[in-house]
């Protein structure tokens, strides 16, 4: 049998790494976040499961590479845990004996859609809702899918087998499949077709990897739906019952019970920025509440079920409760906002006896059972049993034996367990009924050394025991967890520097990965860590001392790109980015940690110049055409907020909007040389005590020109004016009255001025990219659009993703952190540009258009990024010069700084000050010095002294290298005059700053090259 492998060898790494290049990660805590699920054990339970990490983690994006691993794995004897969304809590991904755990999510591909016989061939690891989508796009759909549908995968939905969405027209998972590959325990592909999948279902990898997977399809309809309440159990079965009797043609039946009822009606509405995006929930009302959907073309065909419902004592729902329910049908889990923790017991019952289930629930246990129930084809319904606790609280490991009691009652009507699982192994012989012998037989045949997911289908030995002995005492434990109930969690104090609402929401998150593969840090990266799921993990791991916050977790947190699609996706309305916000400041300032490091050089250019990007103030007006001058008023109600980029770098978008808002017949000022930057790289990079000095320089000065409404360019801006301004003001004491809108929003209202001028057509195909900064974070979407398709000759295609689906460019954090990444995420947002065959892709926040427009360089693209006030005022009949190569320019100075500040490419300019260095050393410590070169022995002593020395003697060389440094700077960097001018400024306090937390970085590099240097001198 496999043994476990917590550690690889050297070269088995240096194999696998030859094999996978990138997609292999041997670090260990990127190994950590891989080894869970999203169940949450007692902590009396979890060391029953032993070490549960992987010694590596493999992205498998093919086939071949699969067999590749499987081979890898026999050669060594190493286990292989095959790991797709990781959307269930069975344990079915749990590494028990470590090993390789091979992330099966990058096999994403739709291979073949058969139109003509209703099939659809798929990589295992696309997810449902990826799918579904790009199957809509072409009139066709899936036959049933599962509820977690935005995270969970195809070959996981089959791994795992289960009732979903549709099960009531189409039965379970592997109903839906026609036929599935797997690469095998022994590494033969074997294609599984008919019976031979029931080989594969529920077997949770045990099996093998699954690599792709045939589907069965149906033609694209709207789903349309009835909504009703019943006052109990038993009025509800009649209904169903009576439904399915009748034939009544619909899709799918779920339900609620009135506990999960009453907890939906409380969950938080969705709020982004102090407000409320959205429309009110609906209220429910507290009984069952059943939802019968159906396709849109079935609704005469469907109208007797309204009878049946009342006939069975329910009670149709007004047609809106419908509606949202058919909206909310993916964010079940949202009550678990307030959790903060749950306790599931997940189970399978025979329809005619599910009210006998729901009687004895609610007579036997005394903690309130919220039930989501989903009906299949086969007389059965899943009832997904939930639990309200706190996983942080001892009760909680006397609380968690109810889930048995609830199983046993379940399978005293019939029932069983839903699936079995490393938690449940014991119970897997009922999971599988009839084939549990065949898959027996299987695994002995084609992996007798248990290689594949070991102990899934057989379980720990310890956690076998604790469970029957939980079944066996179960009155006892159920009497005992009665009585182990505990309110809901008040989360009022920081607790290890983290702020109580942020300690909050890491509890509270059911880690279902929602916000996983939208997030562009995590596709970006491609590891779990980078995912807003991984960090809220990781602060629950810091909290209970599992973890550290050190450097590298500051990294992950600071690099978020901001962009709020995680704040889209969460189906519990999590204000995740804004949580993310809060930490940095902590982070930054109180734990002193290294913000990213170009963004101190910003800092101290914000302090002296009132810019990012180190250009002088005296220039920042210089934008302004000479013909505007006079017409831009000195004071005015209406002030243009320029920003640092238009004013110093891409000047089309400054002069492009002055030259729309003069056209419009708006009077307006400007700050001119008095502007500073909105301060949002100071804010996100988490040095607040910087941006609050110049946030208050730009309010008084809009004061002092007497406006009432800030126009903005840039949606960075904007958002800081419209959004954070206002809420630091408050918290400052400072009066705030601003009326804050975007250009676009002023000059739709004026397009009866400004149209008519619109002469010069562009005759081009241009597509929109929607900025996070006003767009998830704004709702500005239709006025860009309406001005774009206001210029004549522009053929107007939208991308596949948009508004607030649109992703991100990858620009500012990211960006400024890793230029290679942000690249990487612009290049997935200009595919789909090329997926319209677009032209033009039009923006209007200036960072996209740095990040496009490197990026479009750097894979040399054609395609041409162009602002949207820039295009705008050229069709006005202005002669707006194309700033893409200013773009360019400009930042090729960042990125080459960005490059130095890597911890070995300064220890590599470092060297070359070694000389200077030196002379720089205290006097008593030349002697120490000069012994390296003559006494045996001494370079060895010097190693582990080097990480205490060099922190208390940089303070002292650094000024003295400094000339030195900046020449070397200057060097590798190509600088405009302006920037050369004032490094001297910059650089000193810039370096003071970053060298506490870049110095450990850096001394692994610097010592070797510190040693050779004294022995040769």
């Amino acid at each position: 049998m496999v043994k476990h492998i917590s550690e690889l060898s050297g070269e088995q790494k240096s194999e696998l790494s030859n094999i996978f290049g990138p997609h292999v990660n041997f670090k260990k805590r990127e190994r950590h976040y891989y080894g869970h699920d999203i169940g949450t054990l007692p902590t009396l339970v979890k060391p029953m499961l032993g070490k549960s990490e992987p010694s590596a983690v493999v992205k498998v994006e093919n086939e071949d590479e699969a067999v590749k691993l499987i081979k890898f794995a026999n050669k060594y004897n190493i286990p292989v845990v095959p790991r797709a969304g990781a959307s269930s809590g069975y344990g079915g991904v749990i590494p028990t004996k470590g090993g390789i755990v091979a992330d099966i999510t990058t096999m994403n591909q739709i291979q073949d859609i058969d139109h003509e016989n209703l099939k659809a061939t798929v990589g295992a690891g696309i997810r449902w809702e990826r799918l579904e989508k790009k199957l809509n796009n072409q009139g066709l759909s899936v036959q049933a899918l599962p509820t977690s549908a935005p995270s969970s995968t195809v070959g996981g939905w089959l791994a795992q087998n289960g009732i979903g969405f549709g099960s009531f027209e189409y039965g379970w998972s592997q109903n839906t499949m026609e036929s599935a590959r797997v690469v095998l325990p022994t590494g033969e592909v074997k294609e599984f077709s008919g019976d031979q999948i029931k080989n594969l279902t529920g077997t949770m990898g045990t099996t093998g990897i699954i690599s792709q997977i045939t589907l069965k399809l149906r033609n694209y309809e709207d789903t349309k739906g009835i909504s009703a309440e019943f006052k109990d159990a038993e009025s509800l079965k009649k209904a169903i019952h009576s439904a399915d009797e009748q034939n009544i043609p619909l899709w799918s039946v779920t339900f609620l019970n009135p506990n999960w009822v009453e907890l939906k009606n409380k969950t938080p509405e969705k709020h982004q920025h102090g407000r409320s995006d959205k429309i009110p929930n609906p209220e429910l009302p507290v009984a069952y509440v059943c939802n019968f959907l159906y396709p849109e073309s079935r609704e005469n065909d469907v109208r007797p079920l309204k009878d049946i419902i009342q006939n069975s004592g329910g009670k149709v729902l007004p047609d809106k409760i419908a509606e949202h329910e058919i909206n909310e049908s993916y964010k079940s889990m949202k009550i678990k906002r307030l959790g903060p923790s749950f306790i599931p017991a997940e189970v399978l019952v025979p329809l005619e006896n599910m009210d006998k289930v729901f009687d004895e629930i609610n007579n036997h246990i005394d903690l309130p059972v919220l039930v989501e129930g989903m009906m299949s084809n086969d007389g059965y319904v899943v009832l997904l049993c939930f639990m309200r606790h706190s996983e942080r609280s001892l009760k909680f490991n006397t609380a968690f034996p109810l889930s048995l009691s609830i199983v046993n009652i379940a399978e005293k009507y019939g029932g069983r367990i839903y699936s079995s699982g490393l938690y449940f192994a014991q119970k897997a012989e009922s999971v599988f009924a009839d084939n549990y012998r065949d898959i027996q037989n299987f695994k002995k045949q084609h992996d007798p050394n248990d290689l594949m997911n070991p102990d899934t289908l057989t379980g720990k030995s310890g956690l076998n025991t604790a469970i029957s002995l939980g079944e066996k005492f179960e009155p006892l434990g159920r009497m005992i967890g009665n009585k182990s109930g505990i309110g809901s969690e008040k989360f009022t104090k920081e607790e290890k520097g983290i702020p109580p609402e942020v300690v909050e929401l890491a509890y509270s998150c059911s880690q279902c990965g929602y916000c996983v593969s939208e997030c562009d840090q995590y596709y970006g990266r491609g590891w779990e860590s980078q995912s807003p799921r991984g960090k809220w993990f990781f602060i629950k791991e810091y909290l209970a001392g599992r973890d550290e916050l050190d450097q590298g977790q500051t990294n992950t947190f600071l690099s978020c790109t901001t962009c709020e699609m995680c704040d889209t996706r969460c189906e519990l309305n999590m204000p995740i980015e804004q949580s993310w916000r809060k930490l940095r400041p902590k982070l930054v300032q109180e734990k002193e940690m290294m913000t990213i490091p170009p963004f101190e050089i910003m800092a101290q250019s914000l302090l002296k110049e009132r810019n990012i990007w180190a250009n002088y103030m005296k220039n920042r007006a210089d934008w302004i055409p000479d013909d505007l001058k006079e017409k831009i008023s000195d004071e005015s109600k209406y002030g243009y907020f320029a920003g640092c980029t238009a004013s110093f770098v891409e000047k089309d978008i400054a002069v492009g909007t002055a030259r729309m808002l003069d056209d419009a017949d708006i009077d307006f000022t400007v700050l001119g040389d008095k502007e500073s930057c909105c301060g949002i790289p100071m804010l996100m990079a988490g040095k607040w005590d910087v941006f609050e000095k110049i946030m208050k320089m730009n309010i008084s000065n809009m004061k002092s020109k007497g406006v009432e409404t800030v126009i903005t360019s840039c949606p960075a801006c904007w958002m800081m004016w419209h959004d954070v301004y206002p809420e630091w003001a408050e918290k400052l004491g400072i009066e705030y009255n601003f009326e804050v809108k975007h250009y676009s929003e002023v000059l739709v209202d004026k397009l009866d001025v400004l149209k008519p001028k619109l002469k010069q057509p562009l005759n081009k195909v241009v597509t929109w990219h929607d900025s996070c900064h006003i767009g998830r974070a704004g709702g500005v979407y239709e006025p860009p659009r309406q001005l774009l398709k206001s210029v004549p000759g522009v053929e107007f295609k939208e991308l596949e993703n948009n508004r607030d689906k649109a992703h991100c460019c990858g620009s500012v954090m990211t960006l400024v952190a890793d230029p290679h990444v942000a690249h990487n995420v612009a290049n997935i947002r200009l595919d789909e540009a090329k997926d319209v065959n677009a032209d033009v892709v039009a923006t209007l926040c200036p960072c996209c258009l740095v990040q496009f427009r490197t990026a479009v360089d750097e894979y040399n693209l054609n395609m041409d990024i162009q602002d949207l006030g820039a295009i705008v005022a050229r069709s006005l009949g202005y002669d707006i010069p194309d700033s893409t190569q200013d773009t360019l320019d400009a930042w090729l100075t960042f990125d080459k700084m960005i490059e130095l500040l890597q911890p070995q490419n300064m220890a590599d300019m470092m060297e070359e000050l070694m000389p200077e260095m030196m002379e720089a050393m205290p006097s008593y410590l030349k002697p120490m010095m000069k012994s390296v070169k003559y006494v045996p022995g001494m370079d060895a002593l010097m190693k582990p002294m080097m990480p205490k020395m060099m922190p208390m003697l940089m303070p002292s060389i650094m000024p003295k290298v400094m000339p030195s440094m900046l020449k070397a700077v200057e060097k590798r960097v190509p600088m405009p005059d302006y920037i050369k001018e004032q490094m001297p400024d910059l650089m000193p306090k810039a370096m003071e700053n970053l060298m506490p937390n870049m110095l450990p970085q850096l001394i692994p590099y610097l010592t070797p090259k510190m040693i050779e240097y004294i022995k040769k001198n």
